[in-house]
């Protein structure tokens, strides 16, 4: 998502575990990154005192396979002092696989959680990953997925039979809501009369960007009221579109996204069909929804059962007209979502409850059924 674990306090990773914690549970993350970042202890606590996570910083560069054996026994050390009676593995798929190694090695459970489809990434590819992550899937002891089409497909073609929970990623609601669109125009100075489009995420040509700034030109020609706003980060090349009605806001903080969602006519969620893309939930359709905007997305993955009961709000994402098109009814005949958006705390209880029945070896359940971590 283009933020840090740690840095930025942001994500799945982050709001579960802190969730959880407020519920009651000691929970200890041990977080490794890729790139040179500051190793040692944090705490995490949002507000305090109401519920802690304690993180152990870890990295692993310069001379990997060095670095990694450090990881090996400094994890085994944390684990067996912890003592955790479960293991959450998330990230990707080496985190997959070491969760499931690290709890055998300390006679824990693991639970791994499926945010994405990790095969589809590009460090899966190496020759032997892609089949130790099927296993280690197949035999921890449970699997959390970021959604039904993601746990369906574990099931069927990794031939999971032990149990299997659907966790949404969420949103924090006090911050996505509904909120005053001139008010949110003026404190971005964006034009209080104008029609805005835009999106905020990665501007990535593998997300489908390119369709939304075809769109727009499109849109553009024919209506001379018509604005363009962009925030998130963006890839080396991509074309953004110029002139004095593209308004491009770079990487927004956080806390100022729900007021660009909230400054804007019509919100777009970009994608397109990819490995990736037929699994997808992207978590700013949530985001939109929470802030009753006006949505239009890409007819790709979980995307189409999300809206099944909206299907004008949906594009082929193939087909910059397709996009306008679906821009142009949202403009003409608002349509506010009315699909039911989960909390952080919603989503933290559904997972307490699968991690509980995993502990005390609740195994009668198989399928796809609607505390420790290892995180990125």
């Amino acid at each position: 998502m283009g933020k840090d674990l740690l840095d930025d306090r942001f994500g799945r990773f982050r709001e579960l575990p802190l969730e959880l914690a407020r519920l009651g549970h000691e929970i200890m993350g041990l977080a490794t990154s890729y790139r040179q970042r500051s190793e040692g202890t944090a705490i995490d606590s949002d507000p305090p005192p109401n519920g802690q996570v304690i993180w152990q910083s870890f990295n692993l560069t310069n001379s990997f396979a060095p670095h990694l054996q450090q990881l090996f026994h400094r994890a085994i050390g944390i684990a067996t002092e912890f003592n955790p009676d479960l293991i959450w593995a998330c990230s990707d798929a080496y985190h997959a696989i070491f969760g499931a190694w690290l709890a055998e090695r300390v006679r824990t459970k693991c639970v791994i959680d499926l945010y994405d489809n990790f095969e589809a990434f590009t460090a899966t590819k190496i020759p032997g990953i892609s089949s130790l992550f099927r296993r280690s899937t197949r035999r921890v002891q449970g699997v959390t997925c970021f959604s039904q089409l993601m746990a369906d497909h574990v099931v069927q073609n990794y031939k999971r039979q032990k149990p299997t929970a659907v966790i949404e990623s969420a949103v924090q609601k006090a911050l996505f809501r509904s909120q005053d669109q001139v008010e949110c125009r003026r404190r971005l100075k964006l034009p209080d009369e104008a029609h805005i489009i835009g999106t905020a995420g990665a501007l990535h040509t593998s997300r489908g960007i390119d369709t939304l700034f075809q769109a727009y030109e499109h849109l553009a020609a024919e209506n001379g009221n018509l604005h363009l706003a962009l925030a998130g980060p963006r890839e080396r090349g991509v074309h953004i579109p110029s002139g004095s009605r593209v308004h491009d806001f770079g990487i927004l903080p956080h806390d100022e996204v729900p007021c660009f969602i909230n400054s804007l006519n019509v919100a777009v969620v970009c994608y397109r069909r990819s490995a990736r893309g037929d699994f997808s939930l992207p978590q700013k359709a949530y985001e939109i929804v929470a802030c009753r905007v006006p949505v239009i997305a890409a007819a790709v993955g979980s995307m189409n059962e999300f809206l099944s009961k909206y299907p004008t709000c949906l594009y082929d994402p193939d087909r910059p007209k397709s996009l306008a098109d679906a821009a142009r009814r949202q403009l003409q005949n608002k349509i506010i979502v009315n699909s039911e958006v989960p909390s952080w705390a919603d989503s933290a209880k559904r997972l307490e409850d699968f991690f509980e029945k995993v502990i005390q070896g609740d195994t009668t359940s198989t399928g796809t059924q609607p505390i420790a971590e290892i995180a990125r």
